[in-house]
């Protein structure tokens, strides 16, 4: 995995431990990134990977419109990388095992911007807030049961 700049890192408590948050994870990766919306996104940016692909359940070399799996560490970290005309980038889940029976998962950001197109998209797209939106929005649905 090439070294790229931090962009953020969000963060929510789940009321279950680590080893019953792992497939909830998997599930909802895969249920967040394969959807129509986000397949449409990724041929408009020119995302690479475009579509649904690779080994399942989720594993290293699955992929999703605009990300792969390249690396897994069961119950632990989830990483996807991937890239598109204006922007190369990884997003890293974390699960944090708490001592009384709860999980922290983390999502943290990072990303390069390249070219002028590359600065004009970082302001839509982080500047803006709509990727801190949807990243607390993803992460809220673990808080859920």
């Amino acid at each position: 995995m090439r070294s790229l700049p931090f962009v953020d890192e969000h963060a929510v408590v789940v009321g279950v431990g680590a080893e019953e948050l792992w497939p909830r994870l998997l599930v909802g990766v895969e249920r967040a990134f394969s959807r129509e919306g986000g397949a449409r996104y990724a041929r408009v940016v020119g995302a690479v990977p475009r579509r649904v692909s690779g080994p399942r359940p989720v594993s290293a070399g699955s992929e999703f419109p605009g990300f792969r799996v390249v690396r897994v560490v069961p119950g632990q970290e989830l990483a996807l990388e991937g890239r598109h005309r204006f922007s190369v980038y990884r997003l890293v889940l974390r699960i944090d095992e708490l001592s009384d029976g709860r999980s922290r998962l983390r999502a943290e950001t990072l990303a390069a911007f390249p070219g002028a197109a590359g600065r004009v998209y970082r302001l839509l797209v982080i500047s803006s807030g709509a990727h801190a939106f949807g990243m607390r929005r993803m992460l809220a649905g673990y808080q859920r049961p």
